[in-house]
Parts: structure tokens; sequence; C-alpha cells
């Protein structure tokens, strides 16, 4: 039985680790190379400006940071720019057009690939869902909420995690979008770069405008100065503390999703070398400056504790009296968001194609109509699914899930990128003064030789079977020290004062991160050439993991419920539908010899 066990063991861990080959399929049509720098900063910056900068600006100011929202966001984009590199390391490594599912699956594993793919989904239905929330609270915030008080007086929600009235222009809004996209999409890079342009005009309004309204007293009001019935914390530019400001960064991170779209477009960029790495930090750059820009006017404008969570921007113009400014602003807000909806929206039902053609996913998803020569199914079954989430959950419930979803998809990238750094390229097995024999050595010299292996006193140039192993060793325990130092961390800013002991135990995980750093550094790295390699590996991939999982822990406990039932409800799809369906799977019981192919792997192009 034992050993029947341990069989069954390695057979899981051979199917969960399975992986596509990086070849391309003899007679596979490849993508154009159209895209240049300019059209790749503008999918980038075009993809990502809609509730952020519209919505979320004000809602974070008003319950989580107050005027302080300025470092959330800077804080996020930390932490979205570390995650940026890696996906670009990984479109370097796989130049297939496609999202980090399909990287992921030829450079992992099959299970990886389908918990990020899983999470992927989950990051897209979401991000509809909440667009759709916001552009209907922003509409109905213009006309003095009539669906709200409506909706309240006629069919009000009791739930607590769940909204207060059923949102059917959201539902509406998102069900036909979907049938226009399931008639077919043609992506228009002129269009895209368009709409990017009218929507950064639209902030630069915002900016400009608001700077003849400064008033220096918002951002350092004192608590007494707070009326009683207000939430205002106590007072001042950080008003719920240091604490206030990273929860906060959770949720401004979810203004910085849809960058990664740019590290999609391996197959479309004309330099991808030079252009794709460019195309990130310069879309990041701008987004960054564009939300420090609003939320700074925003709050120097009008005082945080007063803020409209839902629209903030016509609510400050109704005060001040500009009329005309709210809206022009306005106007341009919900062009901007009904764009940011359909970005939202087309991918997802290509993740679900791709997954359904990979065997991952149930096969009805792949099915393309002959006609339109769109995956109509599954463009109509996502567009339900987000249509009933924005119906039923409130915005901030929405971007918190959303946040976690993809938080922890950037981690496993981020997680990919070291593991695929330090492995065995050379195909040389070789181990460091006889280790594989030692069975009989001493306990010193066991620990001489354990202590010589991780810290490489050998001074190995080139990775081996060896090293590897080590390097998935020390990333293991990085992780896991990670998860305890992040949760202890988020303890102490809520202990208020911290005990001595948690402290102390703390800060040795801290240096037990930096110890592990240090262990990865000293390990001999992949010799493979690509085009582009993340800088100051392991730093910048181990400062990304930490980042996420610190960020992570910020989001409340509801969320954290509702994203564990999620992925409990992927891995009985994996274990009792994908394992066995996999084409994979079947190319390896089949025996046969044939390079797979990968079909439907177009996320960001719009093409299949």
């Amino acid at each position: 039985m034992d050993g029947s066990w341990w069989n069954s063991r390695e057979n899981l861990i051979q199917v969960m680790s399975r992986r596509k080959s990086d070849e391309d399929e003899p007679g596979k049509e490849k993508l154009a190379r159209v895209l240049d720098l300019v059209d790749l900063t503008a999918l980038g910056v075009g993809s990502t400006l809609g509730v952020g900068v519209y919505v979320l600006a004000g809602a974070v100011a008003k319950t989580d940071a107050g005027p302080a929202v300025v470092l959330s966001f800077v804080l996020a984009a930390f932490a979205s720019a570390f995650a940026g590199l890696c996906y670009a390391e990984f479109a370097a490594r796989v130049p297939r057009a496609g999202s980090a599912y399909v990287y992921s699956y030829v450079g992992v594993g099959e299970f990886v690939a389908f918990v990020i793919g899983w999470n992927l989904i989950l990051e897209y239905v979401i991000g509809t869902a909440s667009v759709a929330k916001g552009l209907s609270n922003y509409v109905d915030a213009l006309f003095d909420y009539p669906i709200q008080k409506t909706m309240l007086s006629l069919c009000p929600i009791h739930v607590s995690f769940m909204a207060t009235y059923p949102d059917f222009l959201a539902f509406s809004v998102v069900l036909l979008l979907s049938i226009l996209l399931s008639w077919g999409v043609r992506e228009s890079t002129i269009i895209n770069n368009i709409f990017t342009v009218v929507n950064l005009c639209t902030v630069a309004t915002v900016i400009i405008s608001g700077l003849f309204k400064v008033n220096s007293y918002n951002w350092n009001i004192p608590k007494q100065d707070i009326p009683k019935d207000a939430k205002g914390g106590e007072g001042g530019f950080m008003p719920y503390g240091w604490a206030g400001v990273t929860a906060g960064a959770a949720k401004c991170f979810y203004g910085f999703i849809g960058f990664d779209t740019v590290a999609t477009t391996g197959e479309e960029a004309k330099r991808p070398k030079r252009d794709i790495p460019l195309a990130i930090v310069l879309s990041l750059t701008i987004i960054t400056f564009a939300y420090c820009g609003i939320s700074s006017v925003l709050t120097l404008m009008w005082p945080y504790y007063k803020q409209d969570a839902d629209a903030p921007f016509p609510f400050v113009y109704d005060h001040l009296g500009w009329t005309t400014i709210k809206w022009i602003v306005s106007s341009g807000a919900i062009f901007a968001l009904f764009t940011s909806l359909i970005g939202t929206m087309f991918p997802l039902p290509r993740i679900l194609y791709a997954m359904s053609c990979d065997g991952l996913l149930f096969r009805i998803f792949a099915d393309i109509h002959p006609k339109y020569h769109t995956p109509v199914l599954a463009t109509l079954l996502s567009g339900l699914l987000a249509g009933i989430m924005a119906a039923l959950f409130n915005l901030e419930q929405l971007i918190d899930m959303m946040s976690i979803g993809t938080l922890l998809a950037y981690s496993i990238v981020c997680i990919c990128v070291l593991v695929l750094r330090y492995k065995n390229d050379s195909g040389v097995e070789f181990t460091i003064n006889g280790t594989d024999g030692a069975e009989n050595n001493s306990f010193v010299e066991t620990v001489m030789k354990t202590t010589m292996r991780y810290l490489n006193l050998s001074n190995i140039k080139y990775a081996n079977e060896d090293t590897e192993s080590v390097s998935k060793t020390v990333t293991m325990f990085y992780i896991c020290v990670s998860a305890v130092f992040c949760f202890m961390v988020v303890r102490l800013e809520g202990d208020q004062p911290a005990s001595s002991l948690a402290l102390y135990t703390t800060a040795i995980f801290g240096i037990g991160l930096l110890l592990l750093i240090l262990l990865l550094a000293r390990q001999p790295q992949s010799t493979k050439e690509l085009s582009f390699k993340v800088p100051l590996v392991p730093l910048i991939p181990c400062l990304s993991i930490l980042l996420n999982i610190y960020l992570m822990m910020k989001l409340d406990v509801h969320t954290w419920i509702r994203f564990g039932i999620w992925l409990s409800i992927g891995f009985l799809i994996y274990v009792f539908y994908s394992t066995t369906h996999s084409v994979e799977g079947q190319k390896q019981r089949d025996g046969s010899k044939k390079k797979p192919a990968i079909n439907g792997t177009i996320i960001s192009s719009g093409k299949l």
C-alpha cells in the first residue's frame, strides 16, 4: 500500500508539472509585427486608466488613507512595476501572443498555468463587473441618484456581503456589450490611441482646473476641526496612519491592473526586445503621474472626509459651482469608463477559449461561431456572470476581490521567473564534492557539505541540477517566510502599542528574508539568452513577491473567504476534469511525439 501511495504521489506530480512545447507548430500562422513603442504605451495606458482615476481616488481618500491616498498610489505603483518587469521577461521567454497562462504552461507546468488562468478569469470577470458598477454609479450620481433611490424603495437587499440594491443598469450594460462583442470585434490601434488621448486630456483638464482651487489646509486639517458626525480619523495628512495608507494601496493596486496587456504582445511588437519593457515603464509612469495628480488635486480642493465615494469629481464641481467643467469632465469620464469596460470584457472569453482548447476547461467554451468567428458561448456566459456580479455586489467588494486574485497571479509570475532563472538549461548533471553518495558521512561532514551547497562556496559558475534544486528550496522557504513576516507586520500595525516580543520576532523574520535573498544571489543563473531579463535578480522578483503578499494581507477576511471559495471551485475542476481531459496529458498517454498545438492563446490582440 505504501508503494502504491508513493507511485500515485509521483504520478500526480508528473501530471501537475507537464508542460507545453515552446516551439511553434509547423504551419501555424504568426501575427503581424505592427505595434511600435507609441502603440504599446497607448495600449498599456488605455487599458488601465478607468475606474481607478475617476472613482477610486475619492473612495480611498474618504474611507482609508485621507490625503495620503497619493502615497497609496505610489506604493501600488512600485508593486505593479516590479511585477511588470517579471511579465516582460516571461514574454521574452515565450515570444507568443497570449497571457501569463500560456507563459507558465510552457515554462513551469500545467497546474501553475491552471491556477494563473483561473485567477485571470477572476480578474477579468471582476474587472468587467467593477468597471460596469463604477460606470453605473457615476451616471447615477450625475443625476442625483434616481436609480439608487428607486431600487432601494422597490427591492432592497438586506445581506451584509452584498450590495444594498440590485443594479440593473450595470447588468444591462454588460449584457448588451457581450452581445455586441459576440458578433465580432476588430481592434484598431488608431482608435485605441485616440481614446487614450481623450482620456489623458480629461485627466489634464481635472488637474489644471483643480490647481485654481487648491487649499493646503485640506492636507493638514486638525482633528478638532473635523465634524463629530464625520469619519475623519486623526486628521492631518495621514489621518488613518500608515495602516490606512497600506490598506488604501491594496485597493489602489486595482487602478494599475491592465498594464500586463503590453507584455502579451510578443508576436505583434516590431522591436519586442526594446519596446515591450520600455512601454511597460512608460505606461506605468504616465499612469502613476495621472493617479497622483488626480488624487492630489482632489484632496486639496475638498476635504477628504467630505468626498463622494461614487462620483467624486461631479460632487466637488457641484459644490464649487463649476457646472461647465463638471459636465466636460463627467463626459470624458463616462467615455473613458465605457472604453475601459470594452477592454476588460474582450480578453475574458479568449482566456476561456485558450484553456478549453488545452482541455483544462469545458470544451463548450472552445466553440467558434462559423459566421462571426468569435467564441460566442464563452462571450455570452462570461458576460452573464460579470453582469450578475455587477448587479449584486458593491464596487469596494469587487475591487478587493479582483485585487487579491491579481496579486496572487503576479506573485506566481515572479516565482516562476525565479524558478526559470536558476534552471539547469545546460542539461549537466552535477553535484559538488560527491554529495550524491554521502549516505555514510558524519553529521559534521553533512553540515559542511550542505553549507557549501547553499552558500556555493565552490563558486560554481553555471547552473546544474544541484544548484537548481538548492534555488527551488530557497525560493520555497522565502515564500513561506514572506507570508509569516507580512502577517506579523499587518498584526503589528493593528496593535498599538506593539509588544517587544512581536517586534523582535518580526525583525528576526525580516533578517531571515535578507539571508534567503543572499543565498539565492549566491547560486549560478541560467545562461539562456533572452531578449529581455529582469535586472537585479533575485532582488526585484523577491521584493515583488513580498509586496504582493503584504498587500494581500491588508485585504479583509471576507475577501479571503470569497477568494478561497473561488480557488476551491477551480481545484475541484482541475482534479475531476482537467487532469483527465488535458490535451498534453492525452498526448503523453498516446505516446505521440507530435508537437502540441497551442490554440486560442491570443488574449490582447483580439484575434483567434
